[in-house]
């Protein structure tokens, strides 16, 4: 089938419901396409420039350092925030109790406010200067300015997404499944595993995917608490500030990569859970 013809089989909607709707609400596709031009200029823009861009940038300490930073501490962060993030989540979707609205506000502020407050207060909770700190510290574990400042401020910023969305899987869980579970004799422990944790795994794997994407690219309150060793996110500020845009490419490009490997990996765990539910 040539283009002219799939163009004349799309503009008569042919090609399903989808393809109709679009046609007959062009006003909306191309609003729509406004903004999607727009999100896709800076990626065209920036692969096309090229600028300072040599096979050994990528070999500079400085770049490998911040991705060895990166890749030793997102995973940390992921895993932590999905320990005990996961459960509060089942907390938050099955119980009832006092200050539940206060609970909820604290699990989401962490998104609407800027990275950089988050490691203001940070360093106000785990500083050199603070009695958790100060007694970490003198056991030659310094919470900030270190490895675990960065892991601190990656948890601290990243964990609401999986609570969310995990929130939402349990949520969409029907409690009678639950409830039958537990008239055949299983405990709650038992029932989470066995029912709830499957059913829900979906949000829960795509809670995962995003907690790791907003850690690696976690960049204000890991400026804060661990400006030293740097991140990627750091690293590229460090440069820009130094040397210019150009400098910058390498990591952009490593980022950019990562970035594009956690919007693939979400699509494909979600066209399995969607094959596994039919």
């Amino acid at each position: 089938m040539s283009y002219a013809d799939s163009v004349r089989r799309f503009s008569r909607g042919q090609y399903g419901f989808g393809s109709r709707i679009l046609h007959e609400n062009g006003v909306f596709a191309l609003l729509g396409a406004v903004l999607f031009v727009y999100l896709l200029y800076p990626f065209v823009s920036f692969l096309t420039w090229g600028e300072g861009l040599r096979a050994g940038a990528f070999l500079e300490p400085s770049v490998l350092s911040a991705v060895k930073y990166s890749l030793l501490s997102a995973p940390v962060s992921t895993a932590l925030a999905t320990i005990f993030g996961v459960p509060l989540a089942y907390v938050l979707a099955r119980a009832t109790f006092p200050g539940k609205v206060i609970v909820d506000a604290l699990v989401v502020l962490p998104l609407v406010m800027p990275p950089v407050v988050g490691g203001v207060m940070l360093l106000t909770g785990f500083g050199h200067f603070t009695p958790i700190g100060g007694a970490a510290a003198s056991l030659g574990l310094p919470l900030t300015d270190s490895y675990f400042g960065i892991i601190l401020a990656q948890t601290f910023v990243s964990s609401p997404f999986v609570v969310i969305t995990a929130r939402s899987g349990f949520a969409s869980v029907d409690r009678e499944i639950e409830q039958a579970a537990r008239s055949l004799g299983k405990g709650p422990l038992e029932t989470f595993r066995l029912v709830s944790l499957p059913l829900a795994r979906g949000s829960i794997l795509a809670g995962i995917v995003l907690t790791f994407a907003r850690a690696m690219g976690e960049f204000g309150a890991t400026m804060m608490t661990a400006y030293h060793p740097t991140t990627m996110p750091t690293q590229i500020w460090v440069t820009f500030i130094s040397d210019g845009i150009a400098a910058t490419t390498p990591i952009v490009i490593i980022l950019l990569t990562l970035g594009f490997l956690v919007v693939l990996a979400l699509q494909l765990a979600g066209k399995r859970v969607t094959l596994g539910s039919q």
